[in-house]
């Protein structure tokens, strides 16, 4: 009896049947592949739990099927990347025009599982084609102009570049054929650099064409120098305003302020240039404050002195306008409003985009009557001036930038000026002078 008993236990025992290596594996191909060139590279991550036996990379086009070297990397890591380079120097064969990537991996588990993964890319074997304006383009420092080009073949992004500073092409207005853009030369870029309409696509290709342009006989504009006397009171007004929990010394907080939040300000409004409009919301001339005068004007250099030592130096791009106190602040044309907010030292800021790039400044500001999307005429009081922010005064910090790039704003006061560099190279429909 105790034997039939150990019998009967063992068939009680549970049997279970290890169901793992049944996976597949996951693919990722990051950064994303859109575009095939010459040579470009494909990071391909693959998420397998027991390993990776096997990745094949495959590029098909018009029935011909091209498999990489590479195809038969294996890996017995968990989460291995394999590094792929594609293109017409391996594959001469390729021709412009669609093709199909694949990739295909498979499981080093015990069931082998196996993923494909696949996607359109285009190939691109010819860089692209730029002509630009034959028109001669007199600049300064700090000015704005227009440029004219057409653009043929496969590109992803064109416009001007400047030095290391790019600005987009847009489509000419009206529907007619070519690109244009609005671009900057700064007020510290060397003279010597030539604005460049440029062409790249994602093959890697990127092609420029110079401009024609023609500089002011004199070596470089003479920028005002000013002494600004930092009191003890206005010290202790820009600390409690601006740093109103800090610690240490006032002086470095002070020039901490001048000098990180500025640029941390002056990037916040870089950055608008993305919220910007793809056609001209404007057709009249820019008008400046009435009844202003101008207490500073643009990149005035700018000595900070502390009882009687100089602690600091800024340029200052833009222009102060003073009227009176709590003078009604005025758009300086048709825009949308796209900042109504404190901002630094700009104190209560509001910042109105014009289309295509450029937008207006309004800093300093005791009050703030428009919101963020709102559409404002040209004259149209937003609110009212003040002494917020980095100011000693009640005054109007007025200002413009192009793409992100703060520029002179005294020629887009100029109807003659507008006249010449924008109206007649584009479809600036109704522009009144």
């Amino acid at each position: 009896m105790r034997t039939s008993i150990l019998v009967a236990n063992l068939f009680l025992v549970p049997v279970t049947l290890s169901l793992t290596g049944c996976g597949k594996p996951v693919v990722d191909v990051n950064p994303a592949v859109t575009t095939i060139g010459q040579a470009t590279p494909i990071s391909v991550h693959v998420h397998d739990g027991h390993g990776v036996s096997k990745v094949t990379l495959t590029l098909t086009q018009n029935g011909a099927k091209f498999e990489t070297s590479r195809g038969e990397t294996a890996s017995k890591e968990k989460d291995p990347t394999f590094n792929f380079t594609v293109g017409t120097k391996s594959y001469p064969q390729l021709r412009d025009g669609v093709a199909k990537l694949a990739i295909d991996a498979t499981s080093a588990g015990l069931m082998h599982g196996a993923t494909h993964w696949g996607q359109d890319v285009n190939v691109v074997t010819q860089p692209p084609m730029v002509s630009a304006d034959s028109d001669q383009h007199y600049l300064y420092q700090g000015m704005a102009d227009l440029a004219t080009f057409n653009v043929s073949g496969s590109y992803t992004s064109a416009g001007v570049r400047v030095g290391d500073q790019s600005f987009r092409a847009w489509p000419m207005p009206g529907g007619k054929p070519g690109l244009f853009s609005l671009y900057a030369f700064a007020w510290n870029m060397p003279q010597s650099t030539v604005p460049m309409v440029f062409a790249a696509n994602a093959a890697g290709n990127d092609v420029t064409t110079p401009l024609t342009v023609i500089f002011p006989k004199k070596e470089q504009p003479v920028y005002t120098q000013h002494e600004i006397q930092v009191s003890d009171q206005f010290m202790q007004k820009v600390l409690g305003e601006l740093d109103p929990n800090g610690t240490g010394d006032p002086v470095e907080r002070f020039v901490k302020i001048n000098t990180e939040m500025r640029k941390s300000n002056n990037k916040t409004l870089s950055d608008l240039r993305l919220k910007t409009a793809d056609h001209f919301l404007w057709h009249e001339v820019f008008t400046r404050q009435a009844h202003a005068q101008a207490e500073a004007t643009f990149a005035d250099v700018r000595s900070y002195i502390y009882h009687g030592k100089k602690i600091d130096q800024q340029v200052h791009l833009g222009y102060d306008l003073a009227v009176t106190q709590h003078v009604g602040v005025e758009a300086s044309n048709d825009g949308k409003v796209v900042w109504a907010a404190p901002l630094g030292i700009y104190g209560n800021c509001v910042v109105v985009d014009h289309g295509y790039g450029l937008q207006t400044i309004y800093g300093h500001m005791s009050r703030i009557d428009v919101h963020e999307g709102d559409m404002v005429k040209r004259s149209q009081v937003m609110g009212l001036s003040g002494m917020t922010g980095m100011a000693g005064g009640d005054h109007i910090h007025f200002a413009m930038q192009l793409d992100g790039v703060q520029i002179d704003a005294k020629e887009w006061w100029d109807p003659h000026w507008i006249q010449d560099h924008v109206a007649k190279r584009v479809d600036l429909t109704g522009f009144v002078k």
